[in-house]
């Protein structure tokens, strides 16, 4: 990563902090809705602009999961100045117990579950013996793994390693574990992005495409499969580029088109890069969508494709929120959001500890 000025780089902590807690707390209400009809996307619009009024004095929005262990892992790194996965583990363990309403999902549950009772002395089992021995291929690492991102911002090598690691916490699925990758290189790409200088999406995707090369080999030819089943990532990545294409023409594309080819439910191959494509759709206008703030406007989009609404919009706001920092975060929408003050606290000492470390 290029030198780039500490203040700029706090802010973009920050803004993927809490990014990801705006999309979290604002995606939620709408989980599993039917998000397609023009009334929906009118109702959510208005929603949206009432949340940014000035006066408006709602009752806070409550985070779920994906936050609550975005924080857990946040903690952890800040604690410990490097991955502990003994700390992190029991962090998340802590959590589910101590609040068990986030809306956690039985999976996670049940590792949660067998972590505690063999004391964490085999951190990795539980979650390998997840459906038949195969392991989840949700998207609960990936939801969670802005923290390290942001913690290895200098050293992509080591953003590999910590994230593989921590994934397999509780997803050992290889879909799962490329997910969480996915997201992290996300994160950590627009991280090391000026926005005061114009995003070429195109730029975005094939960086993202080659570096994903390395995790998606094709090592199973005599098999037969195509390329959807061996490189599943990167063929929802060509899509992407392709669609983002016709975008940047002011050729719009049909919500439809785009869960049809991307997916918006709980897996990580059908979220991570529905929510790496929100944020490059909203550098241009959207349809049903107003707003000037491309920040909002990313996280509004990710909301309006249904489906598994908290997760992707939360990643969407961590990968926007990683490029444009906090100056593009709505502070009326921001004041909506439980803990948001913790967040932003936690977000700087993550900064403070990484920065000192010279990670």
């Amino acid at each position: 990563m290029q030198k780039m000025d500490l203040s700029l780089l706090r802010q973009k902590f920050r803004g993927s902090i809490l990014g990801a807690l705006i999309g979290d707390c604002l995606g939620s209400p709408y989980e599993n809705e039917d998000m397609l009809t023009t009334g929906e996307k009118i109702v959510l619009q208005k929603a949206f602009d009432k949340l940014e009024g000035p006066e408006f004095k709602a009752p806070v929005k409550q985070f779920t999961d994906d936050s609550a262990m975005t924080m857990n892992v946040a903690q952890s790194l800040v604690e410990h100045q490097d991955l502990n996965l003994v700390d992190m583990a029991k962090k998340f363990v802590k959590s589910y117990y101590r609040e068990p309403h986030r809306g956690y999902g039985p999976g996670v549950v049940t590792v949660f579950k067998k972590l505690r009772g063999n004391k964490f002395s085999d951190l990795i089992k539980p979650a390998s013996e997840q459906f038949d021995g195969t392991g989840s291929m949700g998207n609960g690492g990936a939801m969670r793994v802005s923290p390290i991102a942001l913690f290895c911002y200098n050293n992509y090598d080591r953003l590999i390693d910590m994230t593989k690691k921590a994934t397999q916490l509780t997803h050992t699925h290889k879909e799962g574990v490329n997910g969480a990758i996915l997201q992290a290189i996300a994160v950590h790409q627009s991280l090391a992005l000026n926005p005061n200088q114009p995003l070429d999406p195109i730029i975005y995707i094939d960086d993202l495409i080659k570096k994903m090369e390395a995790f998606e080999e094709d090592d199973e030819q005599y098999l037969d499969l195509d390329e959807t089943e061996v490189k599943p990532y990167r063929f929802k990545l060509l899509y992407i580029k392709k669609t983002i294409d016709r975008c940047s023409m002011n050729n719009n594309v049909q919500d439809e088109e785009v869960i049809q080819n991307l997916g918006n439910n709980v897996t990580a191959l059908d979220s991570v890069p529905t929510a790496i494509f929100c944020f490059l759709r909203a550098q241009y206008p959207v349809n049903g969508i107003k707003t000037d703030n491309p920040m909002r406007r990313a996280i509004q989009y990710a909301i309006t494709l249904g489906g598994d609404t908290d997760t992707i919009a939360s990643m969407t706001g961590a990968i926007a929120g990683a490029f444009y920092g906090d100056e593009k975060i709505s502070k009326s929408l921001l004041a909506h959001c439980e803990s948001s003050m913790e967040f932003c606290d936690i977000a700087d000492r993550l900064f403070d500890v990484t920065v000192t470390n010279k990670n």
